[in-house]
């Protein structure tokens, strides 16, 4: 009897809606519409989303569009400048540089997106239990989560890849628990936000099972925060796999990937320089990108929140 009194105390808290109330919240766009109109709007939106979509395209079809093999080596033809034959030009090796840009960048992408699939899996789950109950289940998983915080990102990463050993794999495992206590943090900051909401204290009073009202009705109303952070995961993901690589502890050769190619060009700096700039241009190309994309989501999302509060 006390939840269905708490029930319908929450419930008369809500005033009724009028019909011009109703009319309106009818009419009124959903937010996945306005975001996207207000990012068409942004010229730097635009472009980040045309360069992401290319990306995506290369690491779709980038296997057939390479005009060569990655990892044939011809000695013969080895350090070339960029010429007709060879566009970007020959590593020390003779492997063609464009055709392992473009498979280094399909390489790359998932990489960064499975470093980011484990950082949403445990930072989310982790947020979304921790703001939800709080207590002491909230100060424990947070002293973890800031004894991780206390150690600079690569420190950590080194130390995990020290742990589980050097690879592409085991690196993307590093940089995911590296990025676990931003995405921590914003899914338990948004937890905590969204569990004081009117509709989430009526289902909780009327008995609606914990694991519901945070599949059905807190997990949604975080997905926007989670979307623009994970645009600056991905670029974080890219760099922390360029800098693992480069020192060693990351893919290994003849994969080819943007850090080993900065790690091989590096020793030719003085005479073959060509080497180094088409990972690196793509490296900074695709974090810009990212970044501006987040930016942009940013700010349609919070002018959209603001909107909602002026209502």
């Amino acid at each position: 009897m006390t939840s269905v009194s708490q029930a319908q105390e929450v419930t008369q808290a809500v005033p009724p809606l009028g019909g011009d109330e109703s009319a309106e919240l009818m009419d009124r766009p959903p937010l996945g519409g306005v975001v996207l109109r207000r990012l068409v709007r942004k010229p730097s939106a635009i472009v980040s989303l045309v360069v992401l979509t290319v990306i995506g395209l290369l690491v779709v079809f980038g296997l057939w569009i390479a005009p060569e093999d990655p990892n044939a080596i011809d000695l013969k033809h080895k350090l070339q400048r960029p010429s007709a034959d060879a566009w970007l030009g020959t590593d020390d090796l003779g492997r063609d540089i464009l055709s392992r840009v473009i498979v280094a960048t399909r390489v790359d992408v998932l990489a960064a997106t499975q470093a980011v699939l484990i950082a949403l899996l445990v930072g989310v789950a982790l947020g979304l239990v921790a703001g939800y109950r709080q207590g002491v289940v909230d100060g424990l998983v947070s002293r973890v989560i800031d004894a991780l915080m206390a150690l600079p990102p690569l420190i950590l990463a080194v130390v995990v890849v020290g742990t589980l050993g050097t690879g592409l794999t085991n690196a993307m495992i590093a940089i995911g628990i590296v990025l676990v206590p931003g995405i921590f943090r914003l899914a338990r900051a948004s937890t905590m936000v969204a569990k004081s909401e009117l509709y989430i204290e009526a289902a909780r009073a009327s008995g609606v099972p914990t694991s519901r009202i945070l599949r059905r009705h807190i997990l949604p109303a975080i997905v926007g925060p989670l979307v623009i952070q994970v645009t600056f995961a991905a670029a974080a993901a890219i760099i922390a796999e360029a800098s693992l690589t480069f020192l060693g502890l990351g893919a290994a050769p003849p994969q080819a990937t943007w850090g080993t190619m900065l790690k091989d060009g590096a020793q030719y700096m003085g005479s073959a320089n060509y080497l180094l700039i088409p990972p690196a241009l793509m490296i900074m190309i695709t974090i810009l990108s990212l970044s501006k994309l987040g930016d942009a989501l940013r700010d349609a999302m919070g002018r959209q929140s603001a909107d909602e509060r002026g209502r």
